[in-house]
């Protein structure tokens, strides 16, 4: 279908805007955290507090979103997107306030280090990092230790199931679910068709991945390593269930797909939505764009079903029976 008429409205508006890759890192960061003052009001949650942890590099900041509800939660670890390079909890904050009241979940966003001031596998470790303290110290925090997810949107996503895979070689702390976000899951060097048609005119471009890739990995020879590129991980059996979503006119589109597939012949139960019409970084205008108040509801809907399942039956990962999207 083509693009739909409020992303193409949106689209106008950024007419003029430099392209990422034009820009320095320093440039570019500014330039996406004045996208924040475009968003709409989210959703209300019960608290959002933060607190410092120290982290593999030093202090490891966390942002915690706390629903209405009673008793122990479950917890949805959360990683921003934005190439490795960009963003901050300040421009996810509305995407993290949606996810907690959609969800119920306790949501820890967590401030990772950036390259390429900190390039792979830095902001990977602080992301494995966060997510075995809030495993450690669940009790504590309010949060049931049987009932922890992790999530995340564009290279958030990546980081969520590269933390996925780290913990299960590791041994644990098992995870209920993996929530990805239109993710990228391989490297630009994969030459993925949806890198050709959707290259330009959408929002995120081709040059701008590579851009975003070439920052993130200080040799090239990183690109096959399988946290830095899940998709090339030679088995995907025993991790926790999935739910994939994709935007048509998103360069990313093809490898997550994909990466879906392969969670499927693994025996992983997995949701795969595509959403028609949509471009990359859609969920940032919910609230302003009707698809994407559908995705963020099929997103929390699923992840709620996979935490309440999991609290029910005490299973670990792979223990909850997909949801139907």
């Amino acid at each position: 279908m083509p693009i739909d008429p409020q992303i193409q409205q949106l689209l106008n508006r950024g007419t003029g805007v430099p392209d990422t890759h034009t820009l320095s890192v320093q440039e570019a960061r500014l330039q996406y955290e004045r996208r924040i003052a475009l968003m709409a009001t989210p959703a209300a949650v019960a608290s959002v507090t933060e607190r410092s942890i120290a982290g593999p590099g030093g202090p490891l900041r966390l942002r915690v979103y706390r629903p209405e509800a009673n008793g122990p939660m479950a917890a949805d670890v959360f990683f921003h997107g934005s190439g490795f390079v960009l963003c901050s909890l300040d421009t996810h904050d509305g995407m993290c306030r949606n996810l907690a009241a959609g969800s119920g979940c306790v949501v820890i966003s967590v401030d990772y280090r950036l390259a390429p001031e900190h390039p792979f596998p830095a902001g990977l470790e602080d992301c494995v990092h966060a997510t075995q303290w809030m495993a450690d110290n669940a009790l504590s925090e309010g949060i049931d230790p049987r009932r922890l997810a992790v999530a995340g949107d564009s290279a958030g996503g990546t980081m969520a199931a590269a933390v996925a895979l780290t913990l299960r070689d590791r041994g644990g702390p098992p995870l209920v679910a993996q929530l990805l976000i239109y993710p990228a899951t391989d490297h630009y060097s994969a030459r993925w068709p949806s890198y050709a048609s959707n290259a330009s005119g959408y929002g995120l471009t081709r040059e701008t991945m590579i851009w975003f890739w070439d920052h993130y990995l200080s040799d090239s020879t990183a690109a096959d390593a399988p946290y830095a590129s899940p998709y090339r991980t030679a088995s995907l059996r025993d991790l926790p269930p999935a739910f994939v979503s994709t935007a048509q006119y998103d360069p990313l589109r093809d490898e997550g797909e994909a990466y879906a597939a392969r969670l499927t012949a693994a025996g992983v139960p997995t949701v795969m939505c595509r959403y028609d019409g949509m471009n990359h970084g859609f969920l940032f205008w919910v609230g302003i764009v009707d698809m994407a108040g559908q995705a963020m509801a099929d997103a929390c809907t699923w992840l709620r079903e996979q935490t309440l399942e999991a609290g029910h039956s005490g299973q670990g990962p792979g223990g909850a029976a997909p949801a139907v999207a």
